[in-house]
């Protein structure tokens, strides 16, 4: 009889994320387009976007916040429906905003989070995002990422799976090991 046991590893250590964290921040704020106001895109970005922010300061470019929060996982690790539970303000309007999310999986959140920034009166939205899953279909593309990973499900580092882990300092995955089992 065969089985599978999950198995735990870190993709991503805090380490490496700091680090990363660091080196994005001096791409943002050394680059010709420079955003007015940073959105992060909660719940899953917020970890990133508090680290983000702070480099970014450390760099001369400390910047408004305004919060959206949508919802596209819920309870599950599978995708659904986007809903929407606190759209972008008028803060955003007129100005470059900086979207940030922890994980562009096939893009439908970031693609939604950008339609309704540029309804709220948006200029332009440059998008950072903690991860980029490699999707040949993705419907979105950030402009900055930490890190690129596949498509397996990941979380830590505000990104939650089934509503928990959002508070590890690192990013994780499960990874599946096949066992033999005596019949």
């Amino acid at each position: 009889m065969m089985g599978a046991e999950a198995q735990e590893r870190i993709l991503f250590s805090e380490e490496q994320i700091a680090s990363r964290v660091k080196e994005v921040a001096r791409e943002i704020a050394g680059a010709p387009l420079r955003p007015g106001i940073a959105v992060p895109i909660l719940a899953g970005a917020f970890v990133f976007a508090a680290d983000l922010l702070r480099a970014l300061a450390s760099e001369g470019l400390d910047l408004e916040t305004e919060f959206i929060w949508l919802r596209s996982y819920g309870a599950s690790d599978t995708p659904s429906e986007i809903a929407v539970l606190k759209g972008p303000g008028d803060l955003v309007r007129g100005r470059t905003v900086l979207m940030i999310d922890g994980v562009l999986d096939r893009g439908v959140t970031c693609a939604r989070a950008r339609q309704l920034l540029m309804a709220a009166g948006a200029v332009q939205v440059i998008c950072a995002v903690a991860v980029v899953k490699s999707y040949p279909d993705a419907r979105y593309r950030a402009d900055y990422a930490l890190f690129r990973a596949g498509e397996e499900f990941l979380y830590g580092y505000g990104m939650d799976r089934a509503s928990l882990s959002r508070g590890l300092p690192d990013i994780r995955v499960t990874e599946n090991k096949k066992l033999s089992r005596p019949a």
